[in-house]
């Protein structure tokens, strides 16, 4: 990995020391200039026909992220957003009175309410996986309520948006697989970061943003529907005109692709951007990413947990990079504004994005830095050394 080269590809980056990429990371300058250009060329000959004669590079974006998932690039679907992504999933779902969703209690906070309002207006019954007491999944209760009564669906998140935990999706999907019950993960903040193998994860659905660890442009997202999905009738409640085809008065054709949980009207210009930023991902390798990564997150975790008075809240047997923490007798708006002060980037976490967890430790905020391989070791070290100083 040519770090200096990365560096050069954030030509603004100036003093800051950006730790934000779980929120909104900063994008390699050639992704902002494919969104320029685009935007300059739909100026020059409209929307319609600039469609047209960039079809090659739009199409791209299918074959990129297949890439990057290991799947065809038939099982991709763009989305507005990994929100929009999930809702499309979860709709084509056609839940009933009783039916059983199973989560995780680390499940991100959108995930939660979604599944809340299914079961306020669908009597959908919402069962959530214990944690052990090192955070991880118990597995155990699980199979426990597996065997009370099969669900509809399990959804589970990758990684939560307030923690670095790292939920063992793979181990789930397995065990989803062999029992022919749907899989839905919430990939919004490990694709990009780790390496996602679709294959290895079994799901049926996989949802994720472009905007955090992918580093692409807001309003952007994807959706990895499996084959099985793609073999049945199975598409979002409201289809439009771009995922099927109106053959007769009261029927419709959808399309035999992950496209039919698309919409006709996108921003090809964020579209081709978001394509941009999976190549640049791609041809660095996303091994090789996740290996820098872990690389960053060990030497900030050690560091922070060396500061008198820090306290560094992650917990789980595998960590990503996001690390939570709080200094003991510094206000949060003390310590946003020393950070500010110093140019550091970061994110608070509050207790409604993590109701369950954040009740468990204690906390209703912490900070949350979330450093990705663009960053530097010592940047690791001087956002320490700030954090002392306060």
């Amino acid at each position: 990995m040519n770090i200096e080269k990365i560096r050069q590809d954030l030509p603004y980056y100036g003093n800051k020391i950006f730790l934000n990429s779980a929120g909104s990371s900063l994008s390699p300058h050639t992704v902002t200039k494919r969104v320029q250009a685009y935007l300059h060329q739909e100026e020059l000959f409209g929307g319609y026909k600039l469609e047209d004669i960039q079809a090659k590079q739009i199409a791209a974006f299918y074959e990129q992220t297949a890439t990057l998932l290991n799947c065809n690039s038939k099982n991709i679907a763009f989305a507005h957003d990994a929100t929009d992504a999930y809702i499309k999933a979860l709709s084509a779902i056609p839940f009933k009175n009783g039916d059983v969703i199973i989560t995780s209690s680390n499940d991100y906070a959108s995930n939660q309410i979604q599944f809340i309002s299914l079961q306020q207006r669908h009597g959908v019954v919402v069962k959530r996986i214990a944690s052990l007491s090192n955070g991880d999944i118990d597995m155990v209760h699980f199979q426990k309520l597996l065997s009370e009564e099969t669900p509809v669906l399990v959804a589970i998140t990758h990684i939560p948006t307030n923690s670095g935990l790292v939920q063992d999706v793979a181990a789930i999907g397995e065990i989803c697989h062999q029992q022919g019950i749907l899989y839905l993960v919430d990939a919004c903040q490990s694709v990009g970061q780790i390496v996602v193998d679709v294959q290895k994860l079994k799901c049926d659905f996989l949802s994720a943003t472009g905007r955090k660890f992918l580093r692409g442009p807001r309003g952007t997202g994807l959706l990895y529907v499996s084959d099985r999905v793609l073999q049945s009738t199975m598409a979002p409640l409201l289809i439009d005109g771009w995922g099927a085809k109106w053959t007769a008065l009261y029927e419709f054709s959808m399309k035999p692709s992950a496209k039919r949980f698309e919409t006709w009207e996108r921003s090809y210009a964020l579209m081709v951007g978001l394509t941009e930023a999976i190549r640049y991902a791609n041809d660095i390798g996303i091994d090789l990413i996740e290996e820098r990564n872990i690389e960053l997150q060990n030497r900030l975790r050690h560091n922070l947990s060396s500061i008198a008075g820090v306290k560094v809240y992650d917990k789980g047997s595998r960590l990503g990079n996001l690390i939570t923490f709080k200094k003991e007798g510094i206000s949060l708006e003390n310590l946003k504004t020393h950070l500010d002060d110093h140019e550091v980037y970061y994110s608070v976490s509050t207790l409604e994005w993590g109701l369950i967890d954040f009740k468990e430790k204690g906390v209703e905020w912490v900070i949350r830095f979330s450093p990705h391989y663009f960053n530097t070791l010592e940047e690791m070290d001087k956002v320490a050394s700030i954090l002392a100083a306060v």
